[in-house]
């Protein structure tokens, strides 16, 4: 196989023009050409408006030895690609796997098994996706809150309802990055997620992958239990033998993978009074901020708007001069702000987008790191409790609302009264209120002083009319439960995994993650037998 980097065409090219640019690279006619496949494709738009594609691609040629000596080019040169397996097993186990959650984490993990020969239980404690879906737009328009089942919990986990961004920037020689996307366009999602840059599905197109996902897992034997909380665990010699469903249903097993999301707080304090090793670590908090999209497409595009390019993002981030970081997070091009709330009379706040990111703002999260050092104390769980009174705080300033304010305002601390030119994207009810009342008066200077310092990056970005709202605090997980270097807990049979147990960030890691534990499970059941 042949790699060739850097080939740069305009975003307006044609299939055929990328292919007549590889024979000419690699100069060659047509029949010594067998097969192409785009492996990464870039926007290059240092010219602005003037943009381009920069792609990487592996072909399938005749005579490769010969090809590469004639071409004689850096960014041409033989290549192996590589190619994710699964460890599998005719072995019987006396007890099934039972996977808690079925977020991109447990999903992934279930898959793995699957493959493997296993047939995992995965429970769940919210509902289906298709009921969940049904749950969420009543609760944004009715305020009615199902605890169990909501934005944060339910089939497909706290992803479900966000942009659906799938790029990563966690490393793996194995190729599980890959081999994510790869599922993802098996069970529904657009080929072009496998090459694309920053590749992203949208809530809409992940209800359908999520439900197809969990149809193959069910043929292939794994079972699904939904509105099934896990609310006790047995453990016995230093080894999980069972669990308690719903209060009242024991299953036995000795192989438990504990993929149960970053809002998972009851079940956090479950691992606490089981004593689970598990340790506080750092997160972020802060608020969403809405400007118009073509504000956002100007700075990258040098256009408002392209037949050839979606709805474009940012990434940003600035130091302040306290020491504290403030960062762009969740960016959401075309999208919404939704009420993301899991609990009673506690607001929280996400973003979302649909596949075609088609609303007039984009959106995302203006966040601040906060250590265990801003919220001092032993307990283990005092992250969470951090989370839980500034979310307390955004219930009663928006009083059940979701609550905003204009960036002018919040800078001279008072509540607005009216929108400017920027009216709000949000998915739930809104209302006006002083944001300055919610965060730590260290945090907000912190805001302030990085919207400014994005100023002069994104001209516009401080506008006075710029849409504030609050509270982003379900970044990532405020815990870490401990596991070894096999994925396993100290408590025997126990497998921490994805971005609830502190080791992923996003969709992709998280699935990531599942396929690690998944792995390592069956290394154990193979090493056993």
């Amino acid at each position: 196989m042949v790699k060739i980097q850097q080939i740069k065409l305009p975003v307006s090219h044609t299939k055929e023009d990328l292919e007549n640019k590889i024979k000419k690279l690699l100069k060659i006619s047509s029949g010594d050409l067998l097969s192409w496949t785009i492996r990464r494709q870039s926007l290059d738009a240092r010219k602005k408006p003037e943009l381009f594609f920069v792609y990487t691609v592996e072909a399938e040629v005749k005579k490769e030895k010969q090809v590469l000596k004639k071409v004689n080019n850096k960014n041409i040169m033989s290549t192996t690609p590589v190619r994710f397996s699964y460890l599998k097993t005719n072995t019987e186990v006396s007890q099934r796997p039972v996977i808690v959650g079925s977020g991109p984490a447990g999903l992934f993990c279930a898959y793995y098994l699957v493959q493997a020969g296993l047939k995992p239980l995965i429970i769940e404690r919210g509902e289906d996706v298709e009921n969940r879906l049904k749950t969420v737009e009543k609760f944004w328009e009715t305020g009615e809150l199902k605890k169990e089942s909501n934005v944060q919990f339910g089939e497909g986990g706290a992803g479900t309802f966000s942009d659906g961004k799938l790029n990563t920037l966690v490393k793996d020689t194995k190729g599980r990055n890959q081999e994510v996307l790869k599922i993802f366009v098996k069970f529904g999602a657009p080929e072009e997620i496998l090459y694309q840059q920053k590749p992203h599905l949208g809530t809409d197109m992940l209800i359908g992958i999520v439900k197809n996902m969990r149809n193959y897992i069910k043929n292939a034997g794994g079972e699904f239990c939904f509105s099934s909380k896990m609310t006790d665990i047995q453990i016995e010699n230093g080894k999980v033998s069972a669990i308690t469903v719903n209060d009242t249903e024991k299953v036995k097993t000795d192989c438990l993978v504990l993929a149960i999301g970053h809002s998972a707080r009851d079940t956090f304090t479950l691992l606490k009074d089981k004593n689970l090793p598990m340790e506080a670590k750092a997160f972020a908090v802060g608020l969403r901020a809405e400007h118009p999209q073509t504000l956002i497409n100007l700075y990258q595009y040098g256009q408002e708007s392209s037949p050839y390019l979606g709805a474009a993002s940012y990434k940003l981030t600035h130091k302040c001069k306290n020491n504290r970081g403030v960062y762009s997070f969740c960016m959401c091009p075309g999208g919404f702000v939704v009420n993301a709330s899991s609990e009673e009379k506690r607001l929280a706040v996400n973003g979302m987008s649909y596949q075609n990111r088609g609303s007039a703002n984009a959106n995302s999260a203006l966040i601040v790191t906060v250590t265990p050092e801003d919220f001092p104390g032993t307990d283990v769980l005092r992250g969470m409790d951090f989370q839980r009174r500034l979310e307390e705080k955004a219930y009663a300033l928006g009083k059940g609302s979701i609550p905003l304010q204009l960036y002018g305002d919040f800078t001279e601390n008072k509540t607005s009264e009216a929108f400017g030119s920027v009216l709000p994207c949000m998915k739930g009810k809104y209302t006006f209120a002083n944001l300055r009342e919610l965060l730590p008066e260290e945090l907000n200077a912190a805001l302030i002083e990085g919207i400014e310092a994005f100023e002069k990056i994104i001209p516009g970005f401080s506008r006075k009319d710029a849409v504030l709202s609050g509270i982003e605090s379900r970044t990532s997980s405020p815990i870490r439960i401990l596991r070894n270097e096999a994925f396993e807990s100290a408590i025997c049979g126990i497998y921490p995994c994805g971005e609830g147990a502190g080791y992923a960030g996003g969709i992709t890691s998280a699935a990531m993650d599942g396929l690690k534990v998944g792995e390592a499970i069956m290394k154990k059941i193979i090493n056993f037998c």
